[in-house]
């Protein structure tokens, strides 16, 4: 995890790119190189992207990101949804040059069982490869009842931590109060989804809440890639992520 996790902060901003397997093309594969020459230069610690997606990123740029290589997934026009297939293993992104994997896992639907089901041989697969595994687990499908949120989030924070995973990524709860009791009681650190496209300010608060919560770091996809202008936008992520230990470890170098 030590490239995904920055030494000075202790913390991750983290981009992933990986919706255009399931959303169809977010921009235009110069632009796409472009962006990710942006997250390295301007405070990114990570990009997600399925394995023939690296193929196409340059290498020196690679050298300054974490790449995580998403392993399942589906499309938007698949049936189900909230379905995801596994169609890598992590030889397949090892091959690839990932530092770490994800894998997708919706609670509560149709498919949760074969979900978890690859979830769990994967955590084996990383730990005999010794591997970082990212787990996405998401309270999502007809299975999931009247719960509130808080709790449904919690119980996905405890379900990667019994398949094996060695990071969380979790949907917001909705207040940081629930947010930071659900971090609290982690065994893994948490990393949190930046959710539906919101304006820039409102998405840097966003992100200073979720790190006041405590945090790993925030996954922040489509807040980036459709923003007008990433640079700096990463930039303020990036402050708001890892704070005063960022901009220490700045003045030091």
């Amino acid at each position: 995890m030590r490239r995904m996790v920055r030494a000075a902060s202790g913390k991750c901003l983290m981009v992933p790119l990986d919706h255009s397997l399931a959303d169809g093309p977010i921009a235009h594969p110069q632009q796409l190189r472009q962006l990710v020459g942006d997250i390295a230069a301007h405070g990114g610690d990570a990009i997600v992207v399925h394995r023939g997606r690296a193929r196409f990123l340059a290498p020196d740029v690679l050298s300054d990101l974490a790449l995580v290589v998403h392993l399942n997934g589906c499309t938007r026009y698949a049936e189900d949804a909230n379905a995801k297939t596994l169609f890598a293993s992590v030889e397949d992104a090892l091959a690839s040059g990932a530092d770490a994997v994800s894998v997708h896992v919706n609670l509560g639907s149709k498919t949760e069982s074969q979900q978890l089901l690859d979830l769990s041989r994967i955590a084996t697969e990383c730990a005999r490869w010794s591997l970082p595994l990212l787990a996405m687990i998401y309270p999502r499908g007809p299975g999931l009842g009247d719960r509130p949120q808080a709790e449904l989030i919690a119980h996905a924070a405890n379900v990667a931590a019994d398949l094996g995973a060695d990071i969380v990524k979790l949907p917001y709860s909705g207040d940081a109060a629930s947010m930071a009791d659900i971090i609290a009681g982690s065994s893994l650190p948490v990393l949190v989804a930046g959710g539906a496209k919101l304006p820039e300010d409102e998405f840097v608060a966003f992100t200073s809440r979720v790190m006041n919560a405590g945090a790993l770091g925030i996954a922040a996809g489509r807040n980036v890639f459709a923003a007008p202008k990433a640079a700096p936008l990463i930039r303020r992520l990036s402050d708001a992520v890892h704070g005063v230990e960022r901009r220490a470890a700045h003045l030091a170098a």
